[in-house]
């Protein structure tokens, strides 16, 4: 799959990291539906990955990227959401695993964990690669089967 645009938001903690990353899919020529704050005032981040988590299963957008302080608080609201496969990255190593084998669909990082050059490599690793399905599909379908399960 071919990613062609992206929803992105970020809480006040990674506002920068934000437009870093903007500027990067603006480089690559991938568009994105961007949320956030422009102001460095406090907000809260539940409301912000909820959004762009539905953007993604609604197939609004191919996938999602959130930024907060670390990252965790963003991952852990999007995957609340049904269909959504959210992980917290910090190395490159991950980026490509987390695509390669759980099918992850959006992405969630740490702006005061990863400076701006690393968080580059992950979203172009994450954004170029491919699910291998095979064995991790069973896997993901085990997941998806207890989320359908759950009313």
């Amino acid at each position: 799959m071919t990613v062609s645009k992206v929803a992105i938001a970020s809480d006040h903690g990674g506002i920068e990291l934000r437009k870093s990353i903007i500027s990067y899919l603006e480089s690559v020529g991938i568009s994105y539906e961007e949320f956030g704050p422009e102001a460095p005032e406090s907000v809260d981040y539940p409301g912000l990955a909820i959004t762009v988590s539905e953007k993604v299963v609604n197939q609004e957008v191919d996938r999602g990227i959130l930024v907060c302080g670390t990252g965790i608080g963003m991952s852990i609201a999007a995957n609340k959401v049904k269909g959504i496969r959210c992980a917290l990255v910090g190395d490159t190593f991950s980026a490509h695993a987390t695509r390669e084998h759980n099918d992850t669909n959006v992405l969630a990082l740490g702006a005061r964990v990863i400076g701006p050059g690393l968080a580059e490599d992950i979203v172009k690793i994450w954004l170029e690669t491919a699910y291998e399905g095979g064995r991790h599909a069973n896997r993901v379908g085990q997941i998806t089967a207890y989320e359908d399960s759950q009313a």
